[in-house]
């Protein structure tokens, strides 16, 4: 179920046709457990004896530096998945967005790109359609970004202006038969569309070969999570195993008289410094490490790096840095063979700040000659248990004719204690 936090400014009529909708079991996949207002609003009391959770945060009385960080507390406190904004005056900072990427909707009273951006709001918006003297006009949901109103268009619905309308009148009916219903309708639509996608075993059960792969989060408890597993379709590629030598955990050939490259196969795959733990599927782990011990960036010393050299797969270089601490957070990266056969570097930053949720990446799309490339940004996904339970969960979602190993490093953030969880066996044909 995707958690929904919805912010408010004044008397949350939108507010009210989400909790409507709930009500009717028409969110689906969502449910409002948080209401945050930044004002003194009415909309506050709509949710009295509702068993949803009423905030007031006074942005003028705290200031907007203030503001964001109470919001943001709050919205890891109840372990918020979906922020939805339903007439909320307040234009959030990138810090706020960067924190809930593609994850803050937000509902508009016209047609995006018309009558849109900072200044646009309530009636200001009716007066401008009005003066313009366009003919029809109507509402938008759309993801939030740092451009006000300029995030991608969710759903859009229009109605006729009307010669005697009035910036009230307008209003009012745009409200009443677009928003009321467009915003309950986008927000089930797309809580739909999350659940799905974070739901790591139809991730994985519908790529079938992922390659290798790096999952970095907390789970339930807040402790936090890093996983590592390899799938492998060649007897070379499945001649290893993971040892572990204190911190350092490293692939091993099963049997050294197969070895044809050990160069690819063989390498640190997890190992920590200091605060840092650093995952990889390769030796660019050693890369990265160095670097840290200089005070070199993840991304200046994969500058050095590239993807794979064999031809034709040209196999994903896939790496990850957990930062440890009171305000942990991770970087995923990718180096992969662009189509002019560059090296593409892509590396996705996020806070570690919601429990029970990761981010995947993998070195492949799925099967093939040549072997298809991960593609896009890495997901959202939900994890649960602790290392052991974490680790025989993502091996029996692995296919058993190419898992190799699965590796689950668990780290409590308060008292530093680790827990280093194993799984490997005889599906590889060489045990």
């Amino acid at each position: 179920m995707i958690r929904i936090a919805v912010l408010v400014s004044g008397g949350g009529t939108n507010l009210q046709a989400l909790l409507d909708a709930q009500e009717k079991n028409e969110l689906s996949c969502g449910s409002i457990v948080l209401v945050v207002s930044d004002r003194q609003a009415s909309a506050l009391k709509r949710v009295e004896n509702r068993g949803v959770s009423a905030v007031l945060l006074d942005r003028s009385a705290l200031g907007k530096k203030a503001f964001e960080t109470q919001l943001l507390a709050l919205l890891v406190q109840k372990n918020i998945d979906l922020v939805v904004l339903a007439g909320f005056l307040t234009i959030l900072s990138s810090e706020v967005i960067a924190r809930y990427p593609k994850r803050i909707i937000n509902i508009h009273p016209s047609l995006i790109p018309s009558f849109c951006g900072k200044g646009y709001y309530g009636l200001r918006v009716h007066q401008a359609a009005l003066e313009r003297g366009v003919k029809i006009s109507g509402a938008t949901v759309h993801l939030v970004d740092e451009v006000a109103d300029g995030g991608p268009i969710l759903a859009q619905q229009a109605i006729d202006v009307l010669d005697d309308d009035t910036p009230d009148s307008l209003g009012q009916r745009i409200l009443e038969q677009v928003e009321w219903k467009l915003l309950p309708k986008t927000v089930a639509s797309y809580c739909r569309c999350m659940e799905k996608s974070m739901d790591l075993e139809q991730r994985l059960s519908s790529i079938r070969y992922p390659g290798r792969g790096i999952v970095c989060g907390l789970n339930e408890q807040g402790n936090a999570i890093i996983a590592y597993f390899i799938t492998a379709r060649s007897l070379h590629s499945k001649n290893r195993c993971l040892v572990v030598e204190g911190e350092t955990v490293r692939t091993k050939a099963l049997d050294e008289s197969l070895l044809v490259d050990p160069s690819l196969i063989i390498y640190r795959a997890m190992d920590r410094q200091g605060s840092a733990v650093v995952v990889a599927n390769g030796d660019q782990s050693d890369t990265i490490l160095e670097g840290l011990g200089r005070g070199i960036t993840m991304q200046a010393s994969l500058a050095s790096r590239t993807f794979e050299p064999d031809e034709p797969n040209f196999t994903p270089r896939i790496s990850a840095l957990f930062h440890l601490g009171t305000d942990p957070s991770y970087t995923l990266s990718i180096l992969r063979r662009a189509g002019d056969g560059s090296c593409d570097r892509s590396y996705y930053s996020h806070s570690a700040c919601s429990k029970g949720q990761a981010h995947l990446i993998h070195t492949y799309e799925g099967d093939g000659n040549p072997l298809p490339s991960f593609q896009g940004e890495p997901p959202l996904v939900r994890i649960k248990g602790n290392a052991g339970e974490f680790a025989d969960h993502l091996w029996s979602l692995l296919d058993k004719e190419y898992r190799v190993c699965v590796c689950v490093k668990e780290i409590d953030l308060t008292s530093n204690a680790t827990n280093l969880v194993i799984r490997q066996g005889a599906s590889n044909g060489l045990y």
